[in-house]
């Protein structure tokens, strides 16, 4: 819907084609967004791994350690760029915050459940799939942003049940990662709630960047002419991610396979 009422106010506006109307703060603003969807896009197959001494800690700990979880939590969705490629699809045609709330809302709350269950009901799922899933969300968004499922199919499917159903997987995702650490069950309920609102805390701070980000670009001409690649990429950053993950859960040895 977004992308269709953009679409019908640029061929209102020939002249946002020519480029002759640029902005400096318009332009510097373009290059930061691409600049950042390119970060992300060569980072995704790497996403939301916690490894190095992160991991170490996470496997070592005993007993409650509520500010350390609540910064790994926040690093771990700063630095988790499929997750931030869904969020960043998703706010891309959003105009209002009230709607940006609402999103984002449906998003923290399906991730929020899984991740909890997850590590704390022991539901153990493979890690590749999930993740495979989760690029599928980036590309649905990113379709969705294209208005494919209209022109193709002629259906609009319910955003904001797939945003919450989506965010059901990302939260899987981020149990994935947890549970290939097996912490220890002393404290864990404590520091999975802390590690939750981490999270939520790193998404915060990385929704403020990107609103910031797209906001200051809706003002440049260039948005105009670079929306349709800029998921372009989107999509194909989450195509990427979907082959790299079925191609490990195919070749991976035994021990990752389902419910181990």
């Amino acid at each position: 819907m977004f992308y269709r009422m953009h679409c019908a106010n640029l061929a209102a506006s020939p002249r946002q084609h020519t480029g002759m109307n640029t902005h400096p703060i318009g332009n510097i603003t373009a290059r930061l967004a691409v600049l950042l969807l390119g970060l992300a896009s060569a980072a995704a197959l790497h996403a939301h791994g916690i490894d190095g001494t992160d991991a170490g800690f996470v496997a070592s700990n005993h007993g409650p350690q509520i500010v350390p979880f609540v910064y790994l939590g926040a690093k771990h969705m700063v630095t988790g760029y499929d997750h931030l490629l869904f969020v960043f699809g998703v706010i891309f045609f959003l105009y209002r915050l009230s709607h940006v709330a609402l999103y984002v809302t449906m998003f923290s709350v399906g991730h929020s459940i899984t991740l909890l269950t997850g590590v704390l009901g022991g539901i153990h799922v493979n890690p590749y799939l999930i993740d495979a899933i989760i690029g599928l969300s980036v590309v649905y968004k990113a379709f969705d942003n294209l208005s494919g499922f209209k022109t193709l199919f002629g259906v609009e499917l319910n955003q904001k049940l797939a945003v919450l159903i989506f965010g059901l997987f990302h939260g899987f995702g981020l149990a994935t990662k947890l549970q290939d650490l097996n912490p220890s069950r002393d404290g864990l309920l404590q520091n999975m709630l802390a590690f939750n609102v981490g999270v939520e805390l790193g998404q915060l701070i990385a929704l403020s960047l990107m609103l910031a980000v797209v906001i200051a670009w809706r003002r440049s001409p260039s948005f105009s002419r670079h929306a349709v690649l800029a998921n372009a990429a989107i999509l194909t950053a989450g195509l990427v991610l979907i082959g790299y993950q079925l191609a490990g859960f195919f070749t991976a040895p035994a021990i990752h396979s389902m419910g181990t």
